[in-house]
């Protein structure tokens, strides 16, 4: 197996007497999607802030891109190229998908902070936005307010965003989230192209998505993993059946 990009060792975190991450060590390896996926309240969203920077574990490490990333903030961490996307669509939207999307390369130039109006008369910075939203089919709605966008259209568009950030990795939160079937399976195609590009790791309640992409599953109970393995040893995992997957082997969670 290839070095991992992001791996988390004995990662731990407590929020007064609840446990909501027990000692969690994962990785993820380059051109892999590693699905973490639980019971709600079992600590997946937990594990994915601590990742992220957003809230800083009791003990335990974090390394990607081959560092410690434990005394990091959010930004630092991003611009390493560890890029999130939320449970709630976080694109801005009074801008347009294009507008939201420039905003992106943007930063990852460095460039002075411009308006937008006379940004967009930036045809390289227009180009590579255009490219991304081509990337998430949504160069027909570039010119849409975010915010008259679709659920579906924002999400892919906050996956744009993030693949705009030139990501070595992507922690994406149930992106699937609130998705029609035919938005999922749009979704699906896209995740599935895009773990050449970046590594994914998924949290996600749609069981029909996640089996359908994922390399390797971890499940976690009570903010412990439980097991973790290919698809195939996940369905047959008693343990796992018996706490999460049902009898059918689906999801029986919202």
């Amino acid at each position: 197996m290839p070095e991992p990009i992001l791996q988390t060792e004995k990662l731990s975190k407590r929020f007064g007497a609840v446990v909501a991450s027990d000692a969690v060590t994962l990785d993820l390896v380059p051109g892999e999607i590693h699905a973490l996926i639980g019971p709600n309240g079992a600590g997946k969203s937990t594990v994915i802030k601590q990742i992220a920077g957003e809230i800083r574990q009791d003990s335990g490490s974090i390394r990607f891109a081959g560092r410690d990333i434990d005394r990091l903030d959010m930004v630092a961490r991003a611009q390493l190229g560890l890029a999130r996307t939320f449970q709630v669509s976080s694109v801005a939207p009074e801008f347009s998908g294009l507008q939201n999307v420039m905003l992106a390369v943007q930063s990852v130039e460095r460039k002075t902070f411009r308006f937008l109006r006379p940004a967009l008369k930036d045809k390289p910075l227009m180009t590579q936005a255009m490219a991304h939203l081509e990337r998430l089919l949504l160069d027909d709605r570039a010119h849409v307010r975010a915010g008259d966008m679709s659920h579906g259209e924002r999400r892919a568009l906050e996956i744009a965003i993030a693949l705009a950030l030139k990501p070595k990795a992507f922690l994406l939160d149930e992106p699937m989230a609130g998705m029609g079937p035919e938005n999922t399976a749009k979704l699906i195609e896209i995740l599935d192209d895009l773990r050449a590009e970046a590594p994914i790791l998924l949290v996600e309640h749609d069981m029909d998505a996640v089996f359908a992409l994922a390399d390797r599953i971890s499940v976690i109970v009570y903010g412990r993993i439980i097991a973790s393995g290919t698809p195939e040893e996940i369905r047959a995992n008693e343990e796992v059946r018996g706490a999460y997957l049902g009898d059918e082997g689906h999801d029986g969670a919202a």
